[in-house]
């Protein structure tokens, strides 16, 4: 039997604060346990929360991104359940009147740069966002367990998704889009290493054209995309095997063991009815006004739909270039600021999708933290120069990539050549027209200077240039090899291909 698999995703977003949901703490990450905790976040009897208006504010901007429906009138709500890091005995959240509802976004799924037009659009639904606050942290110790209750009270969002996604790599692109339209609002800083985003993955299996849902089990607290892409795949193989056993399904939260790369089961699955939700009696139901929204709706800046489409117009770049670009903001304003310079939006293109991204690998956390350094493969004394830096730390500016581009376009240097000045700005920080001087790195256009090379090269190889002569036209990229080696890169390709042919004259099949 063939099964179809279905997935919806819970993610929950920290908004950017200073401060937390309900109370005036700090919302800093990595301060001493326990120093950002007050009697409202510690819940102590008779202290009473306040709703922090930068959050409202934060919720709404998200929620208008992702074309939500918001709901002029919207309560508050405890969730009751007992856990040790949960000082309240409940979670203030929102249930039966979220603040948002009936939203979507768009992922791109399949295509690469070789086969781009393998690329297709899914619309995903968002079927609601709340507002909810964190709970602490529990660190378990050998025999005992200790308690940081600085991240209570924190903000969130929780945004659900509608049973949409069919596959980990849509789980995946799913997870990345809305990561990238939450940045780009600045809601939240994306950092999915300190627990600023992470979802929990819902995942079923059906028999193919079945229109009834399966039993579903929750993974909790993923962290990454390369853990939800792999999580996700995990537990489809598990409930097929399950089924296909004659086995069932039960309905559960499992963890996942990315050493192992196994979900584990934790617990039978709560249903809503296990939280006893009532409304909060603290605080007052909340109310939107229009001319809010309609304030919030002009601040929202081009979102990375909205900035691709224009790419593709305005700068006549092929639609997978424009949408890797657009998929990190600070990319995106990083190539816009260099075709300024250059007004070279394909070449601009080209440099960041190849050499750029090929040191600036924007990558998950344990290699999933979008805008980290890892793994740069370079040769030689630059290996790894830029390992984990932030994208806002490292040396290369718009400024001198365009520099190096116009070197290019007249002639300077060849873009062999360009590739090692670029490795070399991106370790030093240097601009290009310095490291060109500096290490003596102009290109070599005089016809005399290479035509001698050029006769040398033929004398010492006369075996080669016999194979030439005779038809074997596959030699000539030897030849110009051997010319660029023995000139150490810095001789004018196009020169050195004319001089070339004139020097050994045509080949004979």
């Amino acid at each position: 039997m063939e099964f179809e698999t279905v997935i919806g995703l819970e993610v929950h977003a920290q908004l950017m604060t200073n401060t937390k949901i309900f109370c005036a703490c700090s919302t800093e990450f990595n301060a001493p346990p326990n120093s950002q905790v007050c009697p409202v976040c510690a819940g102590h009897p008779g202290s009473l929360p306040v709703l922090n208006e930068k959050v409202l504010e934060y919720a709404l901007k998200s929620a208008l991104a992702l074309h939500c429906k918001i709901e002029q009138k919207s309560i508050f709500a405890r969730k009751n359940y007992f856990y040790p890091d949960l000082p309240k005995g409940y979670q203030i959240s929102q249930y039966e009147q979220p603040f948002a509802k009936d939203g979507h976004l768009t992922i791109d799924v399949g295509g690469t740069p070789q086969k781009p037009e393998l690329a297709t659009q899914k619309h995903i639904r968002i079927e609601r966002i709340h507002m909810e606050e964190d709970a602490g942290k529990s660190m378990h110790m050998t025999g005992y367990t200790l308690v940081n209750l600085n991240r209570a009270c924190t903000p969130l969002i929780e945004i659900v998704s509608c049973p949409d996604l069919r596959t980990s790599e849509e789980a995946g692109a799913y997870l990345r889009k809305l990561r990238a339209i939450l940045m780009y609002i600045e809601v939240c800083d994306g950092n999915m290493q300190e627990g600023s985003l992470r979802c929990d993955a819902n995942v079923s299996i059906r028999p193919k054209g079945e229109e009834k849902f399966g039993t579903r089990a929750e993974i909790k607290n993923l962290n990454s995309f390369r853990f939800l892409e792999k999580a996700v795949e995990y537990e489809v193989l598990r409930q097929t095997q399950v089924l296909q056993s004659g086995g069932r399904i039960v309905q559960e939260t499992r963890t996942y063991d990315s050493a192992r790369n196994v979900t584990l089961s934790m617990r039978s699955k709560e249903e809503a009815h296990d939280y006893r939700y009532f409304p909060e009696p603290d605080l007052l139901p909340l109310v939107v006004l229009d001319e809010q929204l309609t304030k919030l709706q002009k601040m929202l800046p081009e979102l990375p739909d909205q900035k691709k489409d224009r790419y593709i117009k305005e700068f006549n770049i092929p639609a997978y270039d424009a949408s890797v670009i657009t998929s990190s903001k600070k990319l995106a304003e990083f190539f816009e600021k260099t075709v300024g310079v250059c007004g070279e939006p394909k070449i601009v293109s080209n440099w960041v999708m190849g050499e750029l991204l090929r040191l600036l690998k924007e990558a998950e956390p344990e290699d999933l933290q979008p805008e980290l350094l890892r793994d740069v493969k370079t040769t030689g004394s630059n290996a790894n120069p830029t390992k984990h830096k932030n994208m806002e730390d490292m040396s290369l500016k718009p400024q001198d990539l365009g520099d190096l581009i116009q070197l290019i376009k007249k002639g300077v240097i060849s873009n062999n050549i360009a590739k090692t000045v670029f490795e070399e700005m991106m370790r030093t920080g240097a601009d290009p027209q310095t490291i060109v001087k500096e290490k003596n790195l102009t290109q070599v256009s005089d016809t005399a200077t290479i035509e001698k090379v050029i006769a040398q090269i033929i004398s010492s190889n006369p075996s080669q240039v016999a194979e030439w002569k005779a038809g074997k036209e596959k030699l000539f990229g030897f030849f110009v090899g051997q010319v660029m080696k023995q000139m150490q890169g810095k001789a004018n390709p196009a020169t050195v291909n004319e001089l070339l042919k004139k020097a050994l004259g045509s080949s004979q099949e």
